[in-house]
């Protein structure tokens, strides 16, 4: 009995002792086994700016008599866009030329089918061709640019990069110019103004390379000269506009299609944007503010000089300042009226789509 005892508690240490063994310090790898990614490493990975969005391009460009420099632009478009593995298309305006522009754009378009060709009758402007280009274009971000080889194709990733961090438009800033000095002047005098009166801090208005987002396009009307307001125009709408540096070339074929006299009607098309942007649902804030001014100092300078004449101290007859405060009352009533029958027409063709919405959650 005893010695089964001992037998048993022996068993017994022994089956403690195994249990007590310490444990391997390094666990076995398994070949399979992997640790699961962490939020911040998969957020990075989703991140990386290796993978850019998949976006579909489409360039707009206005043609005018520019045979020259349609085939090497062309060859510089495929080459930036193959580089980068866009999707894109090619829509090219021929606003009315009366060279051989047609048929190089005959060719090229037998060349490539992803370029799209429309020939206007004649010749209505660049505002027009580009409207007409906005509107045919599928891609998601769509580029603008001239045919004269001035703006550079190669620049077209770095404004797509600019939309990729957010912006909804970006413009081109020709920082250094190679025009002649009958241009650069009066474009930076005019580029001044406009970025003053509209509030927005851009450096070059009238550059031709510019990046949108489709939907921007889709809520400004172009017409007129008013391609060179379009951030202005999205500006208003509530849409983020950017800015980069980009590079400009002298011209190479061809001489310029726009005079001095594209300063005068610029100049005529930013008071109709100014005024058609802030003013067109409240007319009357416009004029009447103009209208009670001259209103006001007409019955100014009427009630002194009446004054004058009661206490025997001058006479009205020979004061024509009398007839000149009589006259700005009456322009400023015509002021006022012109503001109440511009609220009418508001009124009258008041529609529910005159806001630019962006989400709607429900």
């Amino acid at each position: 009995m005893i010695d089964e005892n001992k037998e048993i508690e022996k068993t017994g240490d022994g089956a403690n002792s195994d249990e007590q063994k310490p444990r391997p310090k390094y666990r076995p790898r398994y070949q399979n086994y992997r640790r699961p990614r962490s939020d911040s490493q998969h957020e990075r990975r989703q991140t990386s700016p290796e993978q850019k969005p998949n976006y579909s391009i489409s360039i707009v460009i206005p043609a005018y008599n520019e045979k020259d420099s349609l085939r090497e632009l062309y060859e510089k478009i495929r080459q930036t866009v193959t580089q980068h593995n866009y999707k894109y298309e090619i829509i090219i305006i021929d606003d009315g030329s009366t060279d051989d522009s047609a048929r190089v754009l005959r060719d090229l378009r037998q060349r490539d089918n992803r370029i799209k060709v429309i020939a206007f009758r004649r010749n209505y402007g660049k505002s027009a061709a580009l409207s007409v280009g906005f509107e045919q274009a599928k891609g998601d971000i769509i580029i603008s640019m001239d045919a004269d080889l001035q703006d550079d194709p190669a620049e077209i990733p770095k404004l797509i990069n600019e939309i990729n961090k957010g912006k909804d438009m970006v413009s081109g800033w020709k920082k250094k110019r190679y025009d002649p000095i009958t241009k650069t002047i009066p474009s930076r005098f005019f580029n001044f103004v406009t970025s003053k009166l509209t509030g927005i801090p851009l450096h070059d208005f009238n550059c031709g390379l510019k990046a949108y987002k489709k939907e921007v396009l889709k809520e400004i009307n172009v017409y007129g000269e008013l391609h060179r307001f379009i951030p202005a125009l999205a500006h208003w709408q509530g849409y983020s506009i950017g800015e980069v540096v980009v590079q400009h070339h002298k011209r190479k074929y061809g001489k310029t299609k726009f005079g001095v006299g594209r300063f005068w009607k610029g100049s005529l098309d930013l008071l109709t944007m100014l005024f058609t942007t802030r003013y067109m649902q409240r007319p009357l804030h416009l004029f009447g503010f103009w209208g009670l001014l001259f209103t006001g100092a007409g019955f100014a300078i009427d009630a002194y000089l009446v004054v004058e004449w009661m206490l025997g101290l001058t006479a009205l007859s020979n004061r024509p300042l009398f007839l000149g405060g009589i006259l700005l009352m009456i322009v400023g009533v015509q002021f006022i009226s012109i503001g109440l029958i511009g609220e009418m027409i508001t009124k009258s063709r008041e529609s529910k789509n005159e806001y630019a919405i962006k989400d709607i959650f429900k």
